[in-house]
Formats: structure tokens, C-alpha cells, sequence
């Protein structure tokens, strides 16, 4: 074989000297269009990332996507390619789809070699993320409710995220701004593995609600028995507290669509109520305020930025919540509950003054 022919390059000294002096400026220029105060320049040995999001839930949905779209923002200005994996473990419950799901996540992992997986919420922690403890392959999470320890990351070299805390002091005082009468609560939930840790969280907040009683926990699993419960906490309680309403089963066992939970609270319970998430005032929720999926995904994303770009360690971040909490009535159900709320009040949060119509 005949080797190549090197031509001799000859390079100006002075052109030399004057790269070694500004290479510093060079280095010190901000990503364009990067949003995140974190951002830094990229690695040039690095230039180009894949990026796995696996939901543990479904798209399109508002808490699902504001996640992701938070995330990439603080990726904004990368050239990543993104694949997203849907788990879908919202609507359908069983454990076989769950096995199923969740071993395709796993191939798709496998196959496809991503730099860094983003998983949200509990499920892709229970069923994808735990298989990959201290391996190589960086994770980060976002809205995870259960105390990360469950799942074994406390301590791991590549798994870490967000935590979701929601803003349980802040939204019943909200409530009881809006209905000071408001002193029995009962809380609804299904049996999601999610809420444990939920209901914990509210049992500690307690002593910061003084005169607040929790008279009712009610666990539900079927849509027939939580009408009929809904029906008697009207002359039980003041004020209901709605968790959990994804996995109620119809008569023939199948799943019955939280909006179809929803819309049957608006038309047959004449109780002022109060949840934490944005999604539920879009379907006639009387007050919440909102652990911001934008946040969560943002703060991810953040994290993902420092591990692709800065070369950190997962396990140098620390797992702890957001604090931004976005305050949030459904004018539409105060009226339909005859409830007149405040100037004051409304000028201090989100105002929603309908009902999504997709139910």
C-alpha cells in the first residue's frame, strides 16, 4: 500500500499567539440560546447526545408533557436526539401490561444505547430505572413521590432526579381563604401505589393546620363505591380532598378515565374541593396549588445538562423537590358551588373560568 503523501503546513506565529490569547474569551461565551443559568460549553470531544424520556404515564397529557417540555428547555441549545418511550400505566393498570411495558423499555435501552435516560414519575423508577443501579448509563427522574430510598437510589453512582412534594399547607389554607368555614376534610384515593407516601406527607402536615380535621381516609377501588361515598360525605364533611381517582373499575372491571371521575364530581357533589395538581382544576377541581410539572422537568433537565455537558457525577446531585408551587381556582365550580371568592384571592392566583371539554 502506498502511504499518503503529508504535505508541510506552514502556520503564522503571530496567528498562533493571538488564538492562545483570546481562547479564554472563547471558552467563557454562553451556549446560545441556552435558558439555564447552569449552562455551560459544551464538550468538544461530545457534540451530539441521545436522550431516552420514558413516562411512566401517557402523552398527550398537560402533567405528562410539561415535564418533558421543561426538560428540554434546559437542554435548549444541545444537539440532542430525543426518543420517547410511553409506559401508559395510568389507564391501563394490570400487572401483565405493567411486566409488559416495562420489559419493552428495557430493549428499547438496550437497543438503542442512549447517552442518558430521563424517566418520569414513580412507575419508570419501579419498573425500568431500579434494573439499572450503578451501571455506566446516567438516569435522572423527575416526579417521583416515594422516597427515593424505596427504590434503592440513595447512595447509587448514576440515578438521580426531582422530587415531587406537593404543596399540602399551602393548598388548604387556599381552600380555607376561599371556605373559612372549612374544618372536616375527607381524602379520596385509589390504590395506586403512589399515594402512601402522599397521605404520609399530609398526616405530617397536620400540626401546621390548626383546626383542620381529617375525619375520613378513604381508600377506593371501584367507581360504584366511590359514588356512594362521595353521596354520604355530603353530611359528613366540609371539604374533599381528591388524591387518587385513575383506577376505579367499572362493573365489568375495567378501568374508569379520571375525566369521567371528574365530570361526575361536577354534576353530583355540592362540596367545595381541593387536589394538587393543575389538571385536576382543568376538570372542575375547586382549588389547588400546583407542584408545577414545568419545574419538575426543568430542574431535570438541569441535572441532565451538568452529567452530558460538565461530565458530573449523577451521585453529586442531591434528590430533593422543587419549591415553586403556582396557586390555582376554578372559578366555573365556585360558582356552581355559590361560593363568592374575594377580589384579593383572585388577584393573587391562576383563574380558570371553565371546564375542559374532552371528558
Amino acid at each position: 500500500m502506498v502511504a499518503p503523501v503529508m504535505k508541510k503546513t506552514f502556520f503564522p506565529w503571530r496567528s498562533f499567539i493571538f488564538l492562545l490569547l483570546i481562547f479564554p474569551i472563547l471558552r467563557a461565551a454562553p451556549v446560545p440560546g441556552a435558558d439555564s443559568p447552569e449552562a455551560r460549553v459544551a464538550d468538544p470531544a461530545k457534540k451530539h447526545w441521545k436522550i431516552l424520556h420514558i413516562m411512566s404515564y401517557h402523552s398527550p397529557w398537560k402533567w405528562t408533557d410539561g415535564q418533558f417540555d421543561g426538560f428540554k428547555a434546559a437542554l435548549q441549545g444541545l444537539d440532542i436526539e430525543y426518543k420517547v418511550f410511553q409506559m401508559d400505566m395510568k389507564r391501563r393498570t394490570g400487572e401483565a401490561w405493567k411486566q409488559e411495558a416495562s420489559r419493552a423499555a428495557r430493549e428499547l435501552i438496550d437497543s438503542w444505547k442512549p447517552d442518558l435516560v430521563y424517566t418520569s414519575d414513580d412507575y419508570a423508577q419501579k419498573y425500568v430505572a431500579e434494573y439499572y443501579l450503578n451501571q455506566k448509563l446516567p438516569f435522572v427522574f423527575s416526579g417521583v413521590n416515594a422516597d427515593p430510598s424505596s427504590y434503592g437510589f440513595v447512595g447509587s453512582t448514576n440515578i438521580t432526579g426531582v422530587l415531587e412534594e406537593e404543596h399540602i399547607v399551602e393548598t388548604i389554607r387556599l381552600l380555607r381563604q376561599i371556605v373559612p368555614t372549612v374544618n372536616k376534610i375527607a381524602i379520596i384515593y385509589d390504590d395506586d401505589p403512589t399515594w402512601p407516601p402522599v397521605l404520609a406527607r399530609i398526616k405530617k402536615s397536620l400540626p401546621h393546620l390548626q383546626g383542620l380535621n381529617i375525619i375520613s381516609w378513604d381508600l377506593i377501588h371501584t367507581f360504584a363505591q366511590f359514588k356512594q361515598r362521595i353521596v354520604e360525605l355530603q353530611k359528613e364533611v366540609d371539604a374533599i380532598g381528591f388524591l387518587g381517582i385513575f383506577t376505579f373499575k367499572d362493573e365489568h372491571g375495567n378501568n374508569v378515565s379520571y375525566k369521567t371521575v371528574c365530570r361526575w364530581v361536577l354534576d353530583h357533589s355540592n362540596l367545595p374541593d381541593f387536589s394538587f395538581w393543575e389538571d385536576r382544576i382543568a376538570y372542575g377541581t375547586l382549588c389547588a396549588v400546583n407542584v408545577s410539572e414545568y419545574e419538575q422537568g426543568y430542574a431535570a433537565g438541569q441535572i441532565a445538562r451538568g452529567i452530558l455537558v460538565e461530565g458530573r457525577s449523577p451521585a453529586s446531585y442531591p434528590m430533593k423537590p422543587t419549591v415553586k408551587g403556582v396557586p390555582m381556582v376554578n372559578l366555573l365550580r365556585a360558582k356552581k358551588l355559590g361560593i363568592r371568592i374575594k377580589t384579593g384571592i383572585l388577584l393573587s392566583v391562576t383563574v380558570r373560568d371553565s371546564v375542559n371539554k374532552d371528558f
